[in-house]
Parts: C-alpha cells; sequence; structure tokens
C-alpha cells in the first residue's frame, strides 16, 4: 500500500479508502467484516462512512453502516489502526427520518451536536478523526453538472462562521480531530479557507467530491484549490457508480448491483455519451490487459490533487480489483490515449 500526508496533519493515510455505503444493505456484517479484515490486510488504514448509509437511503436502514462498523471495532479491537472518515447530512428532500428532515437537516450547533453523538454511538468510538459535511446546505450544482443556477432566495443557510464555530466546540470536546468538506464547489472551498485564517477556525483539510474517468468536473477548477491550498481531494465514485468496471455494458443487470436494484435513483451515469465514453475506456484497459475497474481506479489514484480514493465494492473479488490498482502505474502512452477520449467528450454524463 501507499500512503500520503492528510493535508496539513500528522496523519499518513492509505490512498485506498475503504468507502462503506453498500454495508447495512447491498452488504450484509458478515460480508462488511470480510472487507473490512482484507482491507487492513492489505494496508488499508482509512475507512469512510456517513450517518445517512447505507445507501439507497431509507429509514428502515438508517445507520447501519456505522453501526456494522462500531460492531468491527468492537469485535477487532482495532479502533486505534484506522483513521475514520464520517459526514452529517445536510438539507435535502426525501430525507424525513433523519432530525426532522428536509430544511430540517442542518449544520447549526443543535443538529451538529445530535448528529455527531449518534454516530459516535453507532460506531462505538469516542472520536471520529475526520468530520466532513456531506454536501452544502445552500443550492450548487452536484454530481457532475457544470452550471450554477443562481436563486435569490436561497439564503437560508447556515453562515460559514457559524459551522466553523460550531465544529471547533466539537473539536475541543475530543469528539471530532479535523474537518473537511464534500460535493463542495471552489467558492464554497475557498470561502471556510478564509474564514478559518481570519477568525482562527478549524481548517477544512479535505475535500470529497465525485471524481472518475467520465465526470472529471473537479478538473476544472477545484483541482487548483486543492493542489495550491493543500486541501486534498477524497476521490468517491471512481468508476461511476460502477460502470467504469463493465458490468452494465450491453445492457446486463448484475444482481445485487446498484444499477440494477435502483435504475432511476442512479440515472447520473446512465447517458447515451456516457455509455460510449464508458465502452471506450473499457476497451482501452482490455487492450493493456488490465482489468477495467483496475484501470479506471490506477487513473484516479495517481492524479496529483488526490489525497486518497475511496472505492466500493460488494464481492470480493470486485473489492480485490480495486484494491490491485495500487500495483499499476499508468504509462505516458496509456495516459495519452485516456486524454484523446477525454477530450473528444469532456463531460458525458450530463
Amino acid at each position: 500500500m501507499k500512503y500520503r500526508k492528510l493535508s496539513t496533519t500528522k496523519i499518513d493515510v492509505s490512498v485506498i479508502c475503504l468507502g462503506t455505503m453498500t454495508f447495512g444493505e447491498q452488504n450484509s456484517q458478515i460480508e462488511g467484516f470480510k472487507q473490512m479484515d482484507y482491507a487492513v490486510d492489505q494496508g488499508i488504514n482509512f475507512f469512510d462512512t456517513a450517518e445517512l448509509y447505507p445507501v439507497m437511503p431509507r429509514k428502515e436502514t438508517y445507520g447501519n453502516t456505522e453501526k456494522i462498523i462500531g460492531n468491527w471495532f468492537r469485535e477487532r479491537g482495532s479502533r486505534n489502526k484506522i483513521i475514520l472518515a464520517s459526514k452529517i447530512a445536510s438539507k435535502s428532500e426525501g430525507l424525513e427520518w433523519i432530525r426532522g428532515g428536509k430544511d430540517n437537516i442542518r449544520f447549526d450547533k443543535t443538529n451538529m451536536n445530535i448528529a455527531v453523538d449518534a454516530s459516535l454511538k453507532r460506531l462505538r468510538t469516542d472520536y471520529i478523526d475526520l468530520y466532513q459535511l456531506h454536501w452544502p446546505e445552500r443550492k450548487v450544482p452536484l454530481f457532475g453538472k457544470l452550471n450554477f443556477e443562481y436563486d435569490p432566495n436561497d439564503n437560508d443557510w447556515t453562515i460559514i462562521e457559524e459551522v466553523l464555530e460550531n465544529l471547533n466546540d466539537l473539536i475541543k470536546l475530543g469528539k471530532i480531530r479535523y474537518v473537511g468538506l464534500s460535493n463542495e464547489t471552489p467558492w464554497g472551498l475557498m470561502k471556510f479557507l478564509q474564514v478559518s485564517i481570519t477568525k482562527n477556525l478549524p481548517r477544512m483539510i479535505s475535500i470529497q467530491n465525485v471524481y472518475n474517468l467520465v465526470n472529471r468536473v473537479f478538473d476544472v477548477a477545484n483541482s487548483e484549490v486543492s493542489i495550491r491550498e493543500n486541501c486534498g481531494l477524497l476521490a468517491y465514485s471512481p468508476l461511476a457508480g460502477g460502470r467504469l468496471s463493465g458490468k452494465y455494458m450491453h445492457s446486463q443487470k448484475p444482481k445485487n448491483a446498484r444499477y440494477t436494484l435502483w435504475p432511476s435513483r442512479f440515472s447520473r451515469h446512465h447517458t447515451r455519451r456516457g455509455e460510449l465514453a464508458i465502452t471506450k475506456y473499457v476497451e482501452l484497459a482490455k487492450k493493456y490487459n488490465i482489468a477495467p475497474s483496475t484501470f479506471a481506479n490506477s487513473y484516479v489514484n495517481n492524479r496529483p490533487f488526490v489525497t486518497s480514493n475511496i472505492i466500493g465494492a460488494t464481492t470480493m473479488d470486485q473489492l480485490k480489483e480495486d484494491i490491485n490498482s495500487i500495483n499499476i502505474t499508468l504509462t505516458e502512452e496509456m495516459l495519452k490515449e485516456i486524454e484523446n477520449i477525454h477530450l473528444s467528450d469532456p463531460n458525458p454524463c450530463v
């Protein structure tokens, strides 16, 4: 395994991070334990979860992912071996079971205290190493969208200074160690960094956004901020929801796979142009005799702004292919061919 410094901290995290959002829905606790055991055996020391998980989010399974991780900590006695990241949910339609739902899911002090305490209880731990804001309260383009649609009435969100003060209180209490962002824009990231300096408040040390071969929106502006401000990307969905593995090609519907179970909820990667691009990338991987998922993950691993690549799997074979990407370095020739495909359609999944 390879390791990188988590921003300005003294923490070294594995370049491969184990994503866990399938635990408690597509994966049982037994399967989740097997994934975590194998990941640790391979040198992974970084797990990512969220209070929202598992996906698809629903009342009946809410919090189950954190519970499975907590049970693993208890049975393995390995909490001190893992850098643990979790997230607090924000305003959204259809999440009525989370602290009152919709507009009530905020980053104010009351909500943060409730959310952190509940996560700590489920995770069976006294602290979370990296606590992230799952998505902004304000309206922003998400999941590959480029255009910011300004709404003059969108002003009911917790101001950034207050958010950082609330997080600072949790740090002082020892409940969290560091803080990060997720699904954030360049403006948002810079604003958080600016306020942390001017008000002497906690610094955001990471940004967790989508990044993969068919969604490179992060390249446009966030990449420069990430590099120059030393706030590395924790890349999620490196396989575009599994589509870059090639398992959905030719209208295949694999058992227990995300797009098979919830086709309407994950349509963002399923476009005509996206399928054309995915086919090209899968064929390119096969040309070099590399498993498509390993190939796609390797590309993400080696981007200059990436601190860690958050992989996810529902089977052990998938997990092994994903982790094996750490042993692959794409050649200049491969990278040139990737760029040619990318430039023919820079954002095919919108």
